[in-house]
């Protein structure tokens, strides 16, 4: 396997921990600050925001460099808010610090997906994107847990303070293993990158992200009260549900990638979307099983992570000449799909119903994705597709 792209795995495996972490120890970060949960949710937001921000503005102010060396600053970036936000002594410069040490996620992957796929041999493209995506899959599986556990019996600190270190082993890795690729882009065209966002592809892509993905986020975000107060599990095995989640996402972040490559990133995309609406349905049914429980857990996260390497194909190939850019601005996007998912998944809660109610908020999402994917096709593939 080529070291590069394990390089840039290094660095997924990282910043999964940094935004995914944080859902497992909020209870925990909560009572050493002495806020509110909700007052302390305001770090997954803050996060959130912080990629939306630095994703667009990293990458135009990054571009006349050599993707190497960006790829380097921007994990010292990360090294050095992480480390701020484990140290930080109060709620508002914790708040400051976790904002800060969002700005490099999404420039991250927008450089690295474009890295990849020059890496990448001839029609795998893909296939090396996914493998960078790894990273993050290894993230759910293990690194969250472990962060997890390290929160609850010692201290949420020593977790992000880990964490942090995750990104010198990945400046290191990059350093010694990531080849020296020359930058492509030309200094004149540096913010004509921006005119990608003029283009109506440009919108219809972070639609489909934006909405298709907070599927996914619909179900995750509600998933430990749902198989606590539905299913019948006790909270002791909720970590063997996140491990069992993070295992389906990694065979089908690999999976998305081989389909994307065999079938074409569109048509994976739109059939990846439309499986996990089915998936959530039968998620919705089967919740009362406490075995299910556990053989959901693993297929719904293989099928929701089969989208993240078609998407990523779908953007820097509709982002011609703009594709570090294209690429960051899915992350952005995938964020976003964060923060809906969420928010429209805990509505049916609010109003009264039981915790299986939100993978039907998922499903409608999910839904929607499908159908602007094909409308994506429609109109775009002889071209873009």
């Amino acid at each position: 396997m080529n070291k590069g792209l394990i390089a840039l795995a290094f660095g997924g495996l990282a910043i999964g921990m940094t935004e995914f972490t944080m859902m497992g120890i909020l209870e925990v970060v909560a009572t050493d600050l002495q806020i509110s949960i909700p007052k302390a949710g305001n770090f997954i937001a803050l996060y959130a925001l912080g990629v939306v921000a630095g994703a667009p503005i990293l990458v135009l102010f990054s571009s006349k460099f050599p993707p190497k060396k960006v790829l380097l600053f921007l994990m010292l970036l990360f090294f050095v808010f992480n480390a701020l936000f484990s140290i930080a002594p109060e709620y508002y410069t914790l708040l400051t610090a976790r904002f800060l040490s969002g700005l490099p996620h999404g420039a991250f992957f927008g450089v690295g997906t474009v890295v990849a796929a020059r890496l990448a041999k001839p029609g795998k493209a893909a296939q090396a994107i996914s493998i960078m995506f790894t990273g993050m899959t290894l993230a759910n599986l293990a690194g969250v847990p472990l962060g997890t556990y390290l929160g609850q019996e010692y201290s949420w600190r020593l977790t992000y303070g880990i964490i942090s270190l995750l990104g010198l082993l990945t400046m290191l890795a990059i350093h010694f293993w990531l080849p020296d690729l020359k930058n492509e882009s030309k200094p004149s065209a540096i913010f004509s990158q921006l005119d990608f966002f003029k283009t109506k592809v440009a919108w219809l892509l972070m639609a489909i992200i934006s909405i298709g993905t907070g599927g996914l986020f619909a179900w995750i975000s509600y998933i430990s009260p749902m198989v606590t107060k539905v299913s019948g599990l006790t909270e002791s095995q909720v970590p063997i549900i996140m491990i069992l989640i993070g295992l389906g996402m990694f065979f089908g972040n690999l999976l998305g990638g081989k389909v994307s490559d065999t079938v074409s990133p569109t048509k994976a995309a739109i059939g990846s979307f439309s499986a996990m609406a089915l998936i959530l349905v039968v998620v919705y049914f089967t919740a009362h099983s406490s075995t299910m429980a556990y053989v959901m857990a693993f297929i719904t996260g293989m099928i929701a992570f089969t989208i993240g390497p078609p998407l990523q194909m779908m953007l820097i190939t509709a982002g011609k000449g703009s594709e570090t850019l294209a690429a960051a601005a899915g992350q952005a996007s995938f964020n976003l799909g964060n923060t809906f998912g969420a928010f429209f998944g805990g509505i049916p809660i609010t109003l009264g119903f039981a915790y299986n109610s939100p993978p039907l908020i998922g499903v409608g999402m999910a839904t929607i994705g499908a159908l602007l994917a094909v409308v994506f096709l429609i109109k775009y593939s002889a071209k873009k597709a």
